[in-house]
């Protein structure tokens, strides 16, 4: 599916990206622009763009059904240690680059893969090479994403103590052992109880629960118990995501090479669960952060990460096929494991592919992005891109208002409840012409 079929209304989940992530669409960058991210690594930043910085675990226990991403499951531990070894040198290299500044890291996120693979003594001896070059003591966020059955007591005390990690988010994605298991999960139900003591009794200040509409075997029964049991909890976040099918997962290559119907629930019914799931947490006290998160406590719960990201910050990207993001340039790690370590124990980035955006495709990246949190404010872009927006795009904003999905108020951009539950299916209108239409991915 590409992006410009994904604002189609009929029901089908077909095999195709739908979530949009960064602009201009991936399948676009290329080895060509490597020479400009070299440029921009190594030239001074503009010292007022935030910097960030993410770190790609790319180990997991089992791989998922759904997943699409740079995942290495049945690895042993010397394996884990040469990967971990090599991730800690390019992070040496990484902190000498010039684009660095004097800039602290404002947000820092370990993902995957699944980070909390790594064992408490593999993530102390993480903590202690990478404080050796870097530090991010006064980073707003240090986020770390969390597979239910690789955590033990004495780790969750470790990422507290040891990385410093003040958000947590945690991998339900279903609460019945049943779906669980033929997803292709690692974890079952018990493992997220026992996980959740640990992860309270550690006092992390900001903890997030995952979990996914439209997994397969999902019914309204099993979706409403989801929601009940994710409100007796009450974490301080839950994003909810509605499943794809991207090229690459397990499932797809079912349908693909057997030809069979998609087991995926349709997407009116993802988003009649999203929608039902929004409400419950509304009376539960929750509101909306963005069209997949609802926060507990607005004023304790940012999302830095993000927010940061959306609005253009630097993203150093370390780890295999980790993306990242200089100077308004994108760049994309080597996603093949052997020509990662290759360059990194030679001693060079690991630069796989980039892109360097016009002004007008940073302004879309940016404002498309933005979007998903539900709301705009068009003059915020008429001071940073001298740009309005409404106006630019005046017939997309009126179609999408006629289709009842946004409502607009003087420069005030807000999604309707509708729109919300659909809105990355709104953005691939807003892409340039020879965007649309192409692979996503």
């Amino acid at each position: 599916m590409s992006t410009a079929e994904s604002k189609r209304t009929d029901s089908k989940t077909e095999i195709g990206s739908y979530f949009i992530s960064n602009y201009p669409p991936y399948s676009q960058w290329n080895r060509d622009a490597l020479s400009e991210v070299e440029r921009a690594l190594h030239s001074p930043p503009q010292v007022s763009t935030p910097l960030g910085l993410y770190l790609h675990i790319p180990f997991c226990r089992k791989r998922c059904k759904f997943c699409y991403f740079k995942v290495f499951t049945d690895v042993k531990a010397a394996e884990v240690q040469r990967y971990v070894d090599a991730l800690c040198e390019e992070i040496s290299m990484v902190s000498r680059l010039e684009v660095m500044g004097e800039r602290p890291f404002r947000f820092v996120y370990f993902g995957g893969g699944t980070p909390s693979f790594l064992s408490p003594k593999q993530l102390t001896a993480l903590a202690d090479r990478l404080h050796q070059h870097i530090t991010w003591d006064g980073a707003e966020e240090v986020t770390f994403e969390c597979e239910p059955g690789t955590l033990s007591e004495t780790k969750v005390k470790t990422l507290r103590e040891q990385l410093g990690v003040t958000r947590l988010s945690l991998g339900v994605e279903n609460f019945s052992d049943q779906l669980l298991e033929e997803n292709g999960r690692a974890h079952l139900s018990k493992q997220v109880f026992a996980a959740w003591d640990w992860i309270r009794a550690a006092g992390f200040a900001n903890v997030n629960i995952d979990l996914i509409s439209g997994m397969v075997g999902e019914s309204w029964d099993n979706w409403k118990d989801n929601i009940r049991q994710t409100i007796d909890m009450s974490p301080d976040s839950v994003t909810i995501y509605q499943m794809e099918l991207p090229f690459n997962t397990v499932y797809s290559a079912d349908i693909l090479g057997n030809k069979i119907a998609t087991p995926v629930a349709d997407w009116p019914t993802k988003r009649a669960w999203v929608d039902y799931a929004f409400t419950e947490l509304e009376q539960a006290g929750y509101s909306v952060s963005s069209a997949y998160t609802m926060v507990k406590d607005a004023q304790k719960v940012n999302f830095s990460y993000r927010d940061n990201l959306w609005q253009g910050a630097d993203l150093l990207a370390t780890g295999i096929a980790s993306f990242g993001h200089v100077s308004g340039i994108h760049y994309q790690n080597l996603a093949e494991l052997d020509k990662y370590y290759e360059a990194v124990e030679g001693g060079k980035l690991p630069l796989g592919r980039g892109l360097v955006p016009t002004e007008h495709q940073l302004l879309v990246r940016e404002m498309i992005l933005l979007l998903k949190r539900g709301y705009l404010d068009a003059s915020y872009f008429r001071d940073k891109f001298d740009v309005d927006v409404l106006q630019r795009w005046a017939d997309v904003w009126a179609g999408h208002v006629k289709d009842e999905l946004v409502v607009i108020d003087g420069d005030q951009v807000r999604l309707t409840r509708e729109g919300l539950m659909r809105a990355d299916s709104l953005l691939p209108a807003f892409f340039e012409p020879e965007h649309q239409g192409v692979r996503y991915t």
